[in-house]
């Protein structure tokens, strides 16, 4: 705690709202943009990559969560205060750092797929200093963050070969992605089965049974939508910029129809068992993997009228 009171003493308006910004790098929809955004327009291969690093990581920060149960460090020390901006965002157990692991696994395995030494440097700084702006926010201590880079190094240079190896090969890919529903479901088994203290927070355990299915739901969507984009759609990645901002923009919208408008579904049918956040993802992913892909010929051959017009 000695660092974040440090870190507390320093803080003004600026910093804070620097830091508020910076620290959005990690949010869920931030990973979602990026690596779709590579998956529909840059390289399959590479946006594969960033999916099963995020997914993996995510899978593993979520069960380190509840199985160690570390309160926010303004809730172990009532002396503490955190960023009041910040605490909105900063739900759940502490250890390890979800922000942290999300924009690391990201920011980290973009510049472990690329060669140019200045854009990699730029990634790590960015990733960087979005794990310092958890500390200086006051939301995770330096242990929090340092064991979610920790794992987010060794998934990022342990999966880079597997799925190089694998890209062209579906049978490495099942192979990759059934050990990943495994451990997934591993996890549901877990959160939702497991016999834990009397004591533990309810929200937080409620929480973590929610992420779980949400976990599970998004890799069974992507499953299925690997093999059916593998099989029958074979999208291609390249356009015209505006083809490319077109396919981003839509596709996010759509993305959001799935997720929130399921949501929003199941609220007015009166169905709150916690696991319908698993067809809720697997519906996006599954949207996100090969339904809106079956656009893009469509999209890329409006741009070809365009040009000849």
């Amino acid at each position: 705690m000695g660092v974040l009171y440090w870190l507390e003493s320093i803080r003004n308006p600026v910093l804070d709202a620097i830091m508020l910004f910076i620290t959005r790098f990690g949010e869920e929809t931030v990973f979602l943009l990026i690596a779709l955004t590579v998956f529909w327009c840059a390289s399959k291969r590479e946006g594969y990559y960033l999916l099963f690093v995020g997914f993996f990581g995510t899978v593993l920060n979520q069960f380190l969560k509840l199985a160690c149960r570390v309160p926010r460090p303004f809730v172990r020390d009532p002396q503490f205060s955190a960023v009041e901006a910040a605490k909105n965002g900063a739900g759940g157990y502490s250890f390890p750092s979800g922000h942290t692991q999300s924009v690391a696994g990201t920011l980290g395995g973009i510049a472990r797929w690329h060669k140019n030494a200045r854009f990699r440097v730029a990634c790590i700084c960015l990733l960087l200093l979005t794990a310092f702006s958890r500390m200086y926010l006051g939301v995770h201590t330096p242990q929090d963050v340092l064991v979610s880079l920790c794992i987010a190094s060794v998934l990022i240079f342990a999966l880079y070969p597997l799925i190089n190896r694998a890209a062209n090969k579906p049978a490495r890919m099942y192979l990759l992605l059934g050990v990943m529903c495994a451990i997934s479901f591993a996890f549901v088994c877990y959160a939702n089965f497991s016999s834990f203290p009397a004591n533990i927070d309810a929200a937080n355990l409620e929480e973590a049974q929610k992420n779980s299915y949400s976990l599970f739901g998004a890799l069974l969507g992507f499953v299925l939508g690997y093999s059916i984009e593998h099989r029958y759609i074979r999208f291609e990645e390249k356009a015209v910029w505006w083809v490319q901002i077109l396919k981003v923009v839509g596709g996010l919208a759509l993305l959001l129809l799935c997720k929130e408008g399921l949501k929003l579904l199941f609220s007015a049918v009166g169905w709150t068992w916690v696991g319908t956040s698993a067809l809720r993802y697997f519906a996006t992913v599954l949207a996100a993997a090969c339904v809106w892909p079956l656009t893009f010929p469509r999209l890329n051959a409006l741009s070809g009228k365009r040009e000849t017009a």
